[in-house]
């Protein structure tokens, strides 16, 4: 079944014992720390001194996505921290297969994400080899922006590549993700849906969490909002 996983992207620092509370409360066993540099996106965001006290407060599995230039400097800060999984970007350094066999060899777990015009066909040389494949929704670098409607044929095809190449990697998509387009995001097999303000920013997150998870167990059960000739529609 798809997981929600919240990302903090969007969070009030301030509150964010309170939220973590929220999410322990809520059954979530996975967080997204993002990880901005303000070179790769105009924005910074998160280090390892945030990370560390995140999984001592409630040990979730941590899935760091490193949105950074030269990532190879901030993977060993990142493991000592508490990542679980470390997903570093195919646009952000030439040489993603030693950085993919870095962090496995770690004892991470290894992702690699692609950017929204970036071509899934990128991923040829690398998919069998990773652990997470990160689909970027929207433009990196800010949250509460609006899903990129290519994403779902992105999907498709990234599918048909694992597939052809016979791997199977966790697919994460992130970025936009509300009550509009999610039972479309499970139309097509995603297995990681990466939710932020639509969640971090709602009065109740515990009911916010409830709404989408209800929404994963209809979709399982065969119960449609959306018909199912109408998913993808438009898309390729």
């Amino acid at each position: 079944m798809a997981k929600v996983v919240p990302s903090l992207l969007s969070a009030d620092i301030v509150n964010l014992r309170g939220i973590l509370s929220d999410f322990k409360m809520a059954g979530i066993d996975w967080l997204h720390i993002d990880v901005m540099d303000g070179h790769f996106v105009p924005n910074l965001s998160f280090g390892p001194q945030i990370v560390s006290p995140i999984k001592r407060f409630g040990n979730f599995l941590l899935d760091v996505h490193l949105m950074v230039e030269q990532p190879e400097r901030f993977i060993d800060s990142f493991v000592n921290a508490g990542a679980d999984i470390v997903t570093v970007h195919l646009e952000a350094t030439p040489h993603i297969h030693r950085i993919i066999s870095y962090i496995r060899s770690l004892g991470c777990k290894a992702g690699v994400s692609i950017n929204p015009g970036t071509p899934v066909r990128l991923l040829e040389d690398i998919i069998t080899e990773v652990d997470l494949t990160l689909i970027m929704s929207v433009d990196p670098g800010f949250g509460g922006q609006g899903f990129i409607p290519n994403t779902f044929k992105k999907i498709s095809d990234l599918k048909n590549l694992c597939k052809t190449l016979e791997a199977n990697p966790i697919i994460e998509v992130d970025g936009g993700i509300n009550n509009h387009n999610i039972e479309e995001l499970l139309e097509y097999g995603v297995d990681m849906l990466v939710i932020g303000s639509t969640i971090t920013n709602s009065k109740d997150r515990k009911k916010a969490i409830s709404d989408i998870e209800n929404i994963i167990k209809g979709h399982n059960r065969g119960e449609y909002n959306i018909p199912l000739e109408k998913a993808g529609e438009g898309y390729g």
